[in-house]
This record gives C-alpha cells, sequence and structure tokens, in this order.
C-alpha cells in the first residue's frame, strides 16, 4: 500500500524522500488553496457585470471564504492532531471539488456564495495540515524555511491567479476556469491521500477532554495574546487586499484596463512568492544566530505598514512598486505560526497554528467585506468605485495594525504589573 506508515526500525527517511512524499503533496493542495483564494480579484468584473454587485456585495460574496475557512479552524486543529494531516486534508478537499462545480454552474449570487463557502471549508486544511505534516518529518529547526517555502507554493497559485486566468478567461470563460480548478483539486486530493506517509505515533491518541484542555492552554498563554493580534491584523489585511481588493484598485483609482491589470497582479503575486520564500529563511538564518522568528516578523510587519501608509495616495507611476513592496512585506505576517509553535509542545502544533488561524481568517472576512462597505458609501462613477473609498477604507485597516502593534510592545509591561499586583 502506497499510504504506509514508515515509523519503523529502517533510520530516518532521506531528504529526497520527505520533498517528495511530504512537501510535494501538500504544497500542490497550497497552492490551489491560493489560487481559489485569489481568482476573485481577476473575474472581479465579470462577477459584477453579470450579476449587478455591489462593492459590499462583491466584497461579501468573496469574504465567505475566508468564513468557512476561519468557522473549521478549531475542529480542524483536534482532527489534524488525532487523525493525521493525510486523511484530513483529503477528505476535505472533495468539499471544494464539490464547491468549485456549484461556483460554476450557479446563475445567482446566493449559488456563487454558497460555491465559495464550500470551497472555503473544503481547503480550510491546506496550510495546517502541510505545517503539521512538517513538524512531524523535519527537525524545528528547518520549519520556518519549510513555512516560508510552503507560502511560497501559495504565492504561485495567486501568481497562476492573475495574467493566465485572464487568458482563460477568453477561451472557457470563468465557469471553465473554475470547473478546470474542480479537477485540479480531486487530483490533489488524490495525490495526498495516496502518497503522503503517515506518521503512527506510539503514544496513545488525547482524550478529547484533553484536547480541549491544549486548547484551553494555547489561549490562556500570555505570549499567545500578545502576538496574535499584530499577526492577525497584519495577515488580514495582506490576505482580505492582495485575494481581491488589489485588482479593483489597478482599475478603478490607476485606471488601467484589464489586460494591465492582471500583468500587475502577476507582478505583485511574484513579489509575494519572493517574500513567502526569503523571509522564512531569513527567519531560519536568523534563528541560529538567536533572533527569533517572532522578532523577525515584527521588523517585515512594520515596514508592512509603512507600505500600506504609501499607498493611500500614491503617485499613480510608482503604484505597482508600493503594491510590490505590500505583497512581500505583507508576507512576514505568517512567521509567528513558526515561532509560536516553537514556543508549545509538539502534541500542541496543529492547535497552536490553527488557533491562530482562525482568529486572522476570521478578521479577513470582517476586513475584506468591511472595505466594501466602505468602498460603497461613496458613489460609483461610470461602473468603477471611488478614489477616496478605497483610500478611507485601507485606513481603517492600517489603523487597526497600528493599535495592535502598539498592544505588541506594551503588552509585557502591563503583564508584568499584573503579575506583582498578583503577587
Amino acid at each position: 500500500m502506497v499510504n504506509e506508515s514508515v515509523d519503523r526500525d529502517v533510520g530516518p527517511p532521506s531528504p529526497t524522500w520527505l520533498w517528495a512524499r511530504v512537501f510535494a503533496p501538500f504544497a500542490f493542495g497550497y497552492f490551489l488553496s491560493y489560487l481559489y483564494r485569489v481568482v476573485n480579484a481577476v473575474i472581479a468584473p465579470d462577477l459584477v457585470t453579470e450579476l449587478s454587485l455591489s462593492a459590499a456585495q462583491l466584497g461579501y460574496l468573496s469574504s465567505v471564504y475566508f468564513l468557512a475557512f476561519a468557522a473549521f479552524q478549531l475542529p480542524l486543529g483536534l482532527l489534524l492532531d488525532r487523525y493525521g494531516p493525510r486523511r484530513t486534508e483529503s477528505v476535505l478537499l472533495l468539499f471544494a471539488v464539490a464547491g468549485a462545480l456549484v461556483f460554476a454552474v450557479s446563475e445567482s449570487a446566493a449559488g456563487l456564495t454558497s460555491g465559495r463557502a464550500m470551497i472555503g471549508f473544503g481547503v480550510s486544511a491546506c496550510l495546517m495540515a502541510a505545517f503539521k505534516a512538517f513538524s512531524q518529518w523535519f527537525p524545528r529547526e528547518r520549519l520556518p524555511l519549510l513555512n516560508g517555502l510552503q507560502m511560497a507554493a501559495g504565492g504561485a497559485g495567486a501568481l497562476t491567479a492573475t495574467a493566465p486566468v485572464e487568458a482563460a478567461l477568453g477561451l472557457i470563460g470563468w465557469r471553465g476556469v473554475f470547473v478546470t480548478l474542480a479537477v485540479l483539486t480531486f487530483i490533489s486530493a488524490a495525490a495526498i491521500w495516496l502518497l503522503s506517509p503517515e506518521r503512527r505515533s506510539v503514544q496513545q491518541p488525547e482524550s478529547f477532554a484533553n484536547q480541549l484542555r491544549g486548547l484551553r492552554h494555547i489561549f490562556t498563554s500570555p505570549l499567545f495574546w500578545r502576538v496574535a493580534p499584530w499577526c492577525v491584523a497584519a495577515q488580514a489585511a495582506q490576505l482580505s487586499i492582495v485575494s481581491l481588493w488589489s485588482g479593483p484598485w489597478l482599475r478603478d483609482v490607476a485606471g488601467l484596463d484589464r489586460t494591465t491589470v492582471a500583468i500587475d497582479l502577476a507582478w505583485i503575486a511574484a513579489a509575494m512568492i519572493a517574500g513567502f520564500a526569503s523571509i522564512g529563511a531569513v527567519a531560519e538564518r536568523l534563528g541560529r544566530r538567536g533572533i527569533t522568528p517572532i522578532r523577525v516578523a515584527s521588523v517585515g510587519m512594520f515596514g508592512f505598514m509603512i507600505a500600506q501608509a504609501m499607498l493611500l495616495a500614491p503617485p499613480l507611476q510608482f503604484a505597482l512598486p508600493l503594491w510590490m513592496a505590500f505583497a512581500f512585506l505583507g508576507t512576514s505576517g505568517i512567521v509567528p505560526y513558526a515561532g509560536l509553535s516553537q514556543q508549545f509542545a509538539l502534541h500542541l502544533t496543529g492547535r497552536v497554528n490553527t488557533s491562530l488561524n482562525v482568529l486572522a481568517f476570521s478578521a479577513s472576512f470582517v476586513s475584506q467585506w468591511g472595505i466594501g462597505l466602505i468602498i460603497g458609501r461613496w458613489p460609483t462613477q461610470e461602473g468603477h468605485f471611488a478614489a477616496a473609498g478605497y483610500r478611507a477604507a485601507f485606513a481603517a485597516v492600517l489603523a487597526v495594525q497600528c493599535a495592535a502593534a502598539l498592544w505588541y510592545f506594551v503588552a509585557p509591561r502591563l503583564l508584568r504589573r499584573d503579575a506583582v499586583r498578583g503577587g
């Protein structure tokens, strides 16, 4: 049987074996997950035209992906720690297959929303299952690099969702694109089921009560609540804007045509790939010198906020470089996942990551929909959303990050003060 356990006394698996059987299958699943996440930035004009959607409706339709994704994160952590990444992700991906087909055949906003929600639920394990598999098979000091490369695979999905999807729209339309995605997703589920190994634990599975106690331990950790708000705010900004509103901004504010928008989005996705790969590698290298991944992330997230501030009223000739800086620096928000995982016991890694993820994707849902609500307060002009609406919405997102960054630096003092008072 292909998916046999390898926990036998035959020595450690080779690096080639690990990359081919552990990294590659999960990376392909995450590639598709990100393609689903970002594709609406390209097909948004088609959806708006065909269904006469407002900015708020477009934001909600796209953001239910994040809502469904977030809603399953805590149960997902329990499933990953109990049943393992292989079985959990391969089964869930079948729901994404069904969701893509529903999206492809729907004739109403309600049908598209249902399909989008099924997709979000179905791909909800693609990142966390990979992180769990990597923590089982690779040394801990390699996790920042592996997590960065996994995110780079997602960035490749975002890149594919730009100019290649725009070209495919002229051949098979957006409905045909989603049928194709359904087929590829089924192949991904089969590859994970058939190729990926399982780490058979010598310990008895944790009881459900102990699993819940593990969650309580995470959610009562002062370190978790010091880091989580800033990480979540940065992730929400990056996910909600890159996956939808960057495309309409380039059209409505920069005045670009569809082909140029798709090309610029490809450059933005390329910058995101570079960010995921390089920031993970930098975090791993600096970690050998005693600099924690969380400290590396804080520097990157500061730069991310600066890029956002510059995008509020940019000279349009510099719009693309600023968006590329936005995409590159926004990837630093993923580094705390590895940093926090290293601070908890190995058996809690799935729950640590999904606890952080449920907050990040819930915030992304609110952010993506909220941006649409704010933009919608300004009247449209010849089918284009107002530049002032984008500016107000992006400023609100940035303000949340500034507050979270302030908390990150103030929290240790407040916690120490409370400890002294309590003592």
